[in-house]
C-alpha cells in the first residue's frame, strides 16, 4: 500500500508527496536488499534492486484479496495442533467482536445467556465444525479493532473472524483466506445532518473511526492526497466501532467512517442515523491467520468454497438471516468475488 501511494504521489495524484520522501523510502528499501559484492562495486545496482522491491510491491498488491492459497483438506502441522488439544481446550480459538449487530454480539433477548450471534459467528461455527467435528467447540475471544493483529502474531488466536479487511498492509503481517464478503467504505451521519456523503461536505466536520481500521487508514490517505477536505478532523478514533455510534449519538461527532455493512446494522440499530451517499471503496472480509500457518489457510479456503455451495445451509443462509434486513434481499453485491488464490507460498 505504501508504494502505490508513492507511486500515486509523484505522478502528482493530490500534490502532497515530494521528491525526499520517495528518496527516504527508497533509502529504507535498499537497506532491505541484500548487497552482494557486485552490488558494493557498482551503486546502481542497489538502486536498481531497491527500485525493483517497490515495483513489486506494489505489482503483488494490486488484488491483495487475491493472495491467499489454493484449497485443501488435508491437515497439517497447525490443524493437528489444534486437533490435540486436550478435554475443554480442546476448540478452536478465534478472535470475534461482541458489540457488531448482526455480524457478531450478545443477544440478551436470545434466551441463551446472551451468546454470541451474528453472520461471522455461523461461519465460525462451520469451520469448527469441519475441523474438530463439533459446530460448538470453540473459545470466542472479543478483541478491539487494534489488537486483531496482535492477538494472531502472539499465538492468542488461531484465527480472527471480524469483519477484517484484507488489504496490502495487513498481508505483510497475517495470512488470509479468500474473501468471504464484498463491502465498501461509507459514511454515517444524523438524517438531519447537512452532510451528504464522502465530499466536500465533510469540510469543517469532526469524524469517528475505529483505532486500526482501514476507514482511518483510508481517511488519513486521502487527507495527504486532497481527496478529503484538509479541515475535516479525523483525530476521533476509538477502540471498537460501536462507540462511534455512541459518539454519534451522544453529538461529540458528527459523523461515523466505516464499512457499509456495519454502517447499515448500526443504522437498523439507531433510526435517527442513516448512510450518507455511496461507498467510496471497495473491501473485502477475510479470516486472518498466522503467516505460516499455511496448512489452516488451505483448509480455510476449502471450507468457504462449500459454504458458497451450501445453499441450504451455508453463506446465502446466513445472510439471509441476519444481513437481508439491513443490506437488502439481493445478496449480489455483497457476494465475494470468484476466488483466485495467487499466493504461492
Amino acid at each position: 500500500m505504501r508504494a502505490r501511494r508513492l507511486r500515486a504521489g509523484l505522478k502528482g495524484w493530490g500534490g502532497v508527496a515530494t521528491m525526499a520522501v520517495a528518496c527516504a523510502l527508497v533509502a529504507v528499501f535498499a537497506l532491505c536488499v541484500p548487497l552482494s559484492g557486485r552490488g558494493l562495486d557498482d551503486g546502481r545496482s542497489v538502486t536498481q534492486a531497491s527500485q525493483t522491491t517497490v515495483e513489486k510491491a506494489e505489482e503483488d498488491c494490486e488484488a491483495p484479496e487475491k493472495q491467499t492459497l489454493s484449497p485443501s483438506s488435508a491437515d497439517g502441522d497447525t490443524i493437528q495442533a489444534i486437533k490435540d488439544r486436550e478435554g475443554e481446550k480442546r476448540k478452536l480459538i478465534v478472535g470475534v467482536d461482541q458489540n457488531s449487530y448482526r455480524w457478531g454480539y450478545r443477544n440478551p433477548n436470545s434466551g441463551k445467556t446472551a451468546e454470541l450471534e451474528g453472520f461471522d459467528i455461523d461461519l465460525v461455527h462451520r469451520i469448527a465444525d469441519d475441523i474438530l467435528g463439533d459446530p460448538d467447540a470453540v473459545q470466542f475471544k472479543a478483541i478491539p479493532t487494534d489488537q486483531r493483529i496482535p492477538a494472531i502474531q502472539d499465538g492468542r488466536v488461531d484465527m480472527v473472524v471480524r469483519t477484517m479487511t484484507i488489504n496490502c498492509d495487513r498481508i505483510e503481517d497475517v495470512a488470509f483466506s479468500a474473501p468471504y464478503f464484498k463491502t465498501g467504505q461509507q459514511v454515517l451521519a444524523p438524517k438531519s445532518s447537512p452532510v451528504k456523503g464522502y465530499d466536500d461536505t465533510l469540510a469543517d466536520r469532526k469524524i469517528c473511526t475505529a483505532a486500526g481500521s482501514t476507514a482511518y487508514s483510508t481517511l488519513e490517505a486521502d487527507q495527504k492526497d486532497g481527496k478529503l477536505p484538509a479541515t475535516t478532523d479525523i483525530s476521533t478514533t476509538v477502540p471498537n466501532q460501536l462507540d462511534c455510534l455512541v459518539r454519534l449519538q451522544l453529538g461529540e461527532v458528527d459523523a461515523v467512517v466505516t464499512d457499509g455493512a456495519l454502517a447499515a446494522s448500526q443504522a437498523a440499530q439507531d433510526p435517527t442515523v442513516q448512510l450518507k451517499g455511496d461507498a467510496f471503496t471497495a473491501e473485502y472480509y477475510g479470516v486472518a491467520m498466522k503467516k505460516d500457518a499455511d496448512d489452516l489457510v488451505r483448509r480455510v479456503n476449502q471450507i468457504l468454497v462449500d459454504y458458497r455451495e451450501d445453499t441450504a445451509n451455508g453463506w446465502q443462509a446466513s445472510y439471509g438471516k441476519w444481513l437481508s434486513a439491513t443490506l437488502g434481499k439481493d445478496a449480489k453485491k455483497s457476494e465475494p468475488p470468484a476466488p483466485q488464490y495467487l499466493r504461492n507460498t
